[in-house]
């Protein structure tokens, strides 16, 4: 499935700050956290619209900004999948993922997420991060193979191929909404996250993060015990 469409504005100004200051950062983090010269208390709440792995309610979440070219993205699913595998079955960890888009330097980074967005909004949650799998476990993927994993994922085939033809008035201004949130808070390159502490202020993780790492990090909060 293929379709031309032009990047939303927000995309291009957002590329303007983000382009020269784009970064991957190596899974080496372990036991600190990152320092960022924006401001974290700005993020969005968690809600019902988000995408959540665990209990909603959870006193942690883990909320992260993801692009589905970015490597150590792909490795970083992959240990908050184990993270919740270990720790969320207790209902005290809940991990939420966000949209960013990172098309500066990534062709396909854009409709990679507006595909993943319609999954979610034609087949729900848990196909959004089945859908999410596949395009990880087929890095960079194809976007003419968007319809096989849709339909893979749960997602009926018309409702999700009619959300992606108009992807500009169906999921776009989700997507912008996560990019614009991230940049608020002073994210420059993927993944970026925010651990949230139920009476605690935000922490930045920033960067692809090791299972140890984000294990060491859970540990330290009072509410994991």
């Amino acid at each position: 499935m293929t379709t031309s469409r032009t990047i939303p504005i927000a995309i291009v100004i957002g590329g303007l700050i983000v382009a020269g200051a784009v970064y991957f950062s190596s899974s080496s983090h372990l036991f600190q956290t990152s320092q960022s010269e924006g401001d974290p208390s700005l993020i969005r709440p968690v809600s019902a619209a988000d995408h959540i792995l665990g209990n909603p309610t959870a006193p942690i979440k883990i909320v992260t900004y993801s692009d589905f070219d970015c490597d150590y993205c792909k490795e970083f699913h992959g240990v908050m999948q184990r993270i919740i595998a270990d720790r969320g079955a207790d209902g005290k960890v809940a991990w939420v993922m966000r949209e960013f888009p990172l098309t500066e330097i990534h062709t396909n980074a854009l409709t990679h997420a507006e595909a993943a967005e319609c999954v979610a909004k034609t087949a729900g949650n848990n196909a959004f991060f089945l859908f999410t799998e596949k395009l990880f476990a087929n890095q960079p993927a194809n976007p003419n193979m968007y319809g096989s994993y849709a339909a893979d994922a749960g997602a009926p085939s018309a409702a999700f191929s009619d959300c992606y033809t108009k992807a500009a008035a169906t999921v776009d201004p989700t997507i912008m909404t996560d990019r614009k949130n991230a940049l608020d808070m002073g994210a420059k390159g993927t993944p970026f996250s925010i651990m949230l502490v139920n009476g605690k202020a935000p922490i930045v993780m920033d960067g692809g993060y090791t299972y140890d790492a984000v294990m060491y990090l859970i540990d330290q909060q009072p509410v994991s015990r």
